[in-house]
């Protein structure tokens, strides 16, 4: 079986699954804190204020500067280095949690302050959520595993943390209250930093410019869409490129990659939609239902643990199945049922059943999403070419609530769930017809990014080389 990791003669980095195993650990923490805020924050804004409105305008408020500085991120990623950019700022990050149940319970949190910590918080996770990201093909390399593999397990823990964090928080906030959750979200993002910090072996995420140097070569885009080769000292030049430069560089490959343009338009408007659909309509359907936050945690954690399981098939064998089918059928499964069910205003056995499929058609996309991303982009550009992308991907989240709330507010709950559905359903659809899909197999298994080879690893002692067999 093929594997999209290639490993240059002479590389002394030992096989092991250290690196995997502490990058999945940290983003299962982090992203299990986020999750349990999710339901805490925006149940803390609507019980307060009773709008709808507002909910949806603290979404945007943290969404906004996630997307805007991560969209900027990517040469700084690359520069400082994926490791270095994901601790400290899930440091910074669970400091401005700390402080809004600190305030809050001091009586020190009117509305705009906690806008003012919600931004901050979403300004610093977009950047780390990024580094987190970056560093999964290269722990690939260390485990010798395919990429399908790799982003496999990596969506796995994206669908337990969705599966752990919304019963958490609705557990937590019918019985302590949402500030509880944002306490948990505050140590979770502490922990997350201590373990990328500490735990993960020395010369994993080090600055792409730094570790292509090393490696005496590094894969550049040639006109023909192969990956080119440049000579350790043109490497090593690089470090002196500029800011503008490097994010230019990400821009134009980007720029020549027609599937991976598809892709991020087509997630956007869904990412838009599942934005509005998660911070204003689940919960007005919750709160208007009588359901309350436990309901909100039951629908979560019944469309996690079914993304838990097509997380795990994908992770198994999602490298031997065709891509394009899987991810469409996956996309139907997920997308507009689930505002369908809600809208008919079924039993809640209906509305768990639906989220259930929806969840396990889920836990095939980031699998198949990731694997093309980190074939199609050398290892150089992933920081700059991912920021961008994810940006792009993410840039209708913030409106996402906006939108939604005022859709409620204006024309009330099923009307708002029919029309966001339909348009859910329409996008998937009109974008499958698109040519550039056929592409999504053609690098299957090999990937520019494996031009980057695994610099040699810095020499260790003994008790300081990775132990853990893959």
């Amino acid at each position: 079986m093929s594997t999209a990791s290639t490993v240059a003669p002479g590389v002394a980095a030992p096989r092991s699954a250290r690196p995997l195993a502490g990058l999945l650990t940290a983003m299962a923490i982090s992203l299990t804190g986020t999750r349990v805020s999710a339901i805490a924050l925006p149940w803390f804004v609507l019980a307060t204020t009773g709008s709808a409105t507002m909910t949806g305008l603290v979404a945007f408020v943290e969404m906004t500067p996630y997307v805007l500085v991560k969209a900027l991120a990517g040469p700084v990623i690359d520069r400082l280095g994926p490791r270095v950019v994901s601790w400290t700022t899930d440091a910074v990050s669970a400091v401005a949690a700390g402080l809004v149940p600190l305030l809050h319970g001091m009586g020190l949190l009117p509305f705009w302050l906690l806008l003012v910590m919600v931004g901050l918080i979403g300004a610093v996770r977009g950047p780390g959520d990024l580094a987190k990201e970056v560093m999964v093909p290269e722990a690939a390399d260390h485990a010798r595993i395919p990429l399908e593999r790799a982003t496999g397990l990596a969506g796995v823990t994206e669908r337990l943390a969705s599966t752990v964090g919304p019963a958490v928080g609705g557990g937590l906030i019918a019985l302590l209250g949402p500030m509880a959750g944002l306490t948990v979200n505050a140590i979770a993002f502490a922990l997350g930093s201590v373990v990328i910090a500490l735990v993960l072996p020395r010369g994993i995420g080090r600055p792409a410019v730094a570790a292509s140097a090393v490696s005496g070569a590094s894969a550049v885009p040639a006109a023909d869409g192969s990956a080119a080769e440049r000579s350790g000292a043109e490497a090593s030049a690089g470090e002196q490129v500029g800011y503008w430069r490097m994010f230019r560089e990400g821009l134009t490959f980007l720029r020549g990659e027609p599937l991976l343009l598809t892709v991020i338009v087509m997630i956007g408007i869904t990412n838009l939609l599942d934005a509005g659909f998660m911070t204003v309509l689940v919960p007005v359907w919750a709160k208007e239902s009588g359901g309350g936050p436990a309901v909100i945690g039951l629908t979560g954690s019944a469309w996690g643990i079914a993304a838990v399981a097509g997380s795990v098939i994908a992770a198994a064998v999602a490298h031997r199945l065709p891509r394009r089918t899987v991810f469409f059928a996956g996309f139907l499964l997920c997308g507009a049922p689930r505002f369908l069910v809600l809208a008919l205003d079924g039993p809640i056995w209906t509305v768990l059943a639906v989220f259930a499929v929806g969840g396990f058609g889920a836990g095939f996309l980031n699998p198949i999403l990731g694997a093309i991303t980190f074939e199609r982009v050398p290892r150089h550009l992933l920081g700059r070419v991912g920021a961008l992308g994810d940006s792009l991907a993410w840039a209708g989240i913030p409106l996402g609530g906006l939108l939604a709330g005022s859709a409620v507010a204006l024309s009330g709950l099923v009307p708002a769930l029919l029309v966001a559905g339909g348009l859910y359903f329409a996008t998937t659809a009109v974008a499958g017809l698109r040519p550039e899909w056929r592409e999504m197999d053609r690098l299957r298994g090999k990937g520019r990014a494996a031009a980057d080879l695994i610099p040699e690893a810095p020499a260790v002692t003994p008790s300081e080389r990775p132990t853990v067999a893959a």
